[in-house]
């Protein structure tokens, strides 16, 4: 009898709890908001903190709260993005923009002179915290993988030779989460886009450098002399490249006695429609290589010169220049003058 008479008691408790909680529930109820809902849907989930949100949740919350822009997630496929910038009837983001993770340092086992032999943990912050890491240059990469280990995408993996990380571009979010994790500040996030990159940090002037890796900015300023668009300019004895400004001739890598700056993507050159030129000389004019060649209201032609700065495309009035990858090495010997075209009635009375 007594048992019947607590399990009775224990269900009328039960049932006035669950009562409770009911009427709490619809009380203190949040109402949904079809938006953020549509925006969580949206977003990939991958909850990396790439936004500076606490997942995908509070990265939903404060986009529909337009406390973040639509285009806040940097994971997000360019798919995902456009729907998002669509629920907040946001402009659509410029998939061009796409960033990447870069690894800004070249100083592999081979290059760089290292100070010990290190054999404690494979991680580059206990690396570090021995003299500073086993690399005699302070900027170098340590290469222990802890950026692969913070990687949530698998886009990064340590190449076995040179035991220097590698970023696979397609498969990076650029979530960020490997540039926090770098000790030595070796990662950067930078455009996709970008025709060159500086791959060093050392600030030091030149035999400081060179004493410690081979190929390291000595900070000649031969990059910023061989560029002709005034993209270049030096802080602190290292390049900064002013992207809005490159054109992608590639002239400061191919003038970088060490190697620092690199070209990262194939080098393109003009090609002229000879059916549709003109012989304007516009895009002579403006070539600043000496890459085009022929005579006043005769189809002319581009030489081995190119850089592939794309300068005479854009001037084109007939739009008969294209760009296309580049087959040979680039031959600076085969530039030319460009002849100054001569007056219209001159060329008449020829």
């Amino acid at each position: 009898m007594d048992i019947l008479i607590a399990a009775l008691v224990l269900g009328v408790m039960g049932l006035v709890f669950g009562l409770v909680l009911t009427g709490t529930s619809k009380i203190f109820a949040v109402p949904s908001d079809p938006k953020r809902d549509a925006v969580r849907e949206a977003l990939p989930g991958a909850n990396c903190g790439g936004c500076g949100y606490p997942g995908c949740d509070g990265c939903a919350d404060a986009i529909a709260a337009g406390k973040a822009p639509a285009n806040a997630c940097p994971v997000c496929s360019a798919e995902a993005a456009a729907k998002i910038a669509e629920i907040m009837g946001a402009e659509v983001p410029d998939a061009s923009n796409r960033k990447v993770a870069r690894v800004l340092c070249q100083g592999d086992c081979q290059s760089a002179k290292q100070k010990f032999d290190y054999q404690g943990i494979e991680d580059c912050n206990a690396a570090c915290t021995v003299n500073d890491g086993f690399k005699s240059c302070k900027f170098a990469c340590m290469g222990l993988g802890t950026c692969v280990k913070a990687c949530p995408f698998d886009a990064i993996h340590i190449d076995p030779e040179k035991k220097l990380p590698v970023v696979d571009e397609e498969k990076c979010a650029a979530c960020g989460k490997c540039v926090a994790a770098c000790p030595k500040g070796v990662l950067e996030l930078q455009p996709q886009k970008q025709e060159v990159a500086l791959l060093c940090r050392n600030t030091d002037k030149l035999k400081a450098v060179m004493d410690v890796c081979k190929v390291g900015c000595i900070g000649c300023q031969k990059c910023a002399k061989a560029c002709k668009f005034e993209a270049i300019t030096m802080v602190d004895n290292l390049p900064v490249i002013d992207h809005e400004k490159c054109r992608g001739c590639q002239l400061c890598a191919e003038a970088c006695p060490t190697g620092a700056i690199k070209a990262l993507k194939p080098r393109q050159v003009a090609e002229i429609d000879q059916s549709g030129c003109i012989g304007c000389t516009i895009c002579a004019k403006n070539c600043k290589f000496g890459a085009i060649e022929g005579a006043l209201k005769q189809p002319h032609k581009v030489n081995a010169a190119c850089t592939g700065c794309g300068v005479c495309a854009a001037k084109c009035p007939k739009k008969v220049i294209t760009m296309k990858d580049a087959v040979a090495p680039r031959d600076p010997k085969a530039a030319v003058e460009a002849a100054p075209a001569k007056p219209a009635a001159e060329t008449a009375k020829a």
